[in-house]
């Protein structure tokens, strides 16, 4: 067999290395939450030497790619202010905690698919000298750039699209525990902590925004700017619908359970309506694999035996 025959299988592996380092540059941007609250202990309990060995090999590797895709991504990352301030949002609309590393690594990570895939391909084409049709050497030259520009983009869609479902669907119940706290007479801000604290467990999402609310409280931000931080880090009609009646009825001096039972109500309705519409547009999604997947058994099922039974009497004619 000559070297055109493996020619598929070395693009094949190339393909899966580049995938790996994608996939293991994601891990690393998406470890767990609690890592930043634990690393002071961490570092107090275990020397930096004992921490390398205690990833292990999958760890390190995973450090190492993630750590290669940040420095590439310092050259290839936005430089005008609006455009990182902006890729920057993506980040944290994705729940990611280090936006500025989380987009660096990004681009790294589209840099490094883009270069691994031209790499493999020019490997294959000019030093192994594969008789590669030309046809074959544009698409080996032309998919792993487009692989590398749209794969991590589907994936910080996919991520952002996931964290604005899971909101959406806990909003409505953290509403209910807000006009709950509110009417019995706890302040917005005791009201927003404890909510945090019960739906940490059901609604992660929610539950650290609103810690990030208190931790600006805290810090000094009023409660206007706070909320209007909230609002554009979550990205969601709902929420911002929300912080604009709470801003106004702190503004203007109104009751903050008032408004807030009036808009429980009205969130309620809307919930019901998106249910409604969500069933009303089944059939329609249905069509399709009933036409072409379901009615064919059917009549398959159905006329098979007639049409047997048809074959044999014509044939005994």
């Amino acid at each position: 067999m000559d070297m055109q025959t493996y020619a598929p299988f070395i693009a094949a592996g190339l393909a899966s290395a580049a995938i790996m380092l994608f996939v293991s540059a994601i891990m690393r941007m998406t470890a767990d939450r609690g890592r930043v609250r634990k690393m002071h202990q961490r570092i107090a309990n275990n020397p930096p030497e004992a921490q390398a060995s205690s990833r292990g090999l999958l760890g390190n590797v995973v450090a190492k790619a993630a750590a290669s895709a940040d420095r590439i991504g310092e050259h290839l990352s936005p430089t005008k202010k609006e455009e990182l301030e902006e890729a920057n949002l993506s980040m944290v609309r994705a729940g990611l905690k280090n936006p500025a590393r989380a987009n660096r690594i990004y681009w790294g990570v589209k840099g490094g698919l883009m270069l691994v895939g031209l790499l493999g391909a020019s490997f294959v084409c000019f030093v192994l000298r594969l008789p590669v049709p030309p046809a074959l050497m544009a698409l080996m030259f032309i998919v792993p750039m487009v692989l590398g520009m749209y794969i991590p983009n589907i994936w910080l869609q996919m991520r952002t699209s996931a964290r604005r479902t899971a909101i959406t669907n806990s909003l409505p119940d953290a509403l209910d525990l807000l006009v709950v706290c509110v009417e019995s007479g706890m302040g917005l801000d005791q009201a927003l902590s404890r909510i945090a604290r019960e739906m940490a467990a059901t609604n992660p999402e929610l539950a650290g925004e609103l810690n990030t609310v208190i931790l600006e409280l805290r810090a000094g931000k009023t409660r206007t700017d706070a909320l209007k931080n909230l609002a554009r880090r979550v990205g969601i009609d709902d929420m911002n619908s929300l912080v604009t009646l709470i801003v106004q009825a702190d503004t203007f001096g109104t009751s903050i359970a008032t408004t807030l039972r009036v808009y429980s109500d009205h969130m309620r309705t809307t919930r019901y309506q998106r249910a409604e519409e969500i069933a009303a547009k089944l059939p329609v999604k249905m069509l399709f694999p009933l036409i072409f997947f379901i009615l064919p058994a059917l009549f398959v099922t159905i006329m098979g035996p007639a049409g047997i039974q048809l074959m044999r009497v014509f044939a005994n004619m």
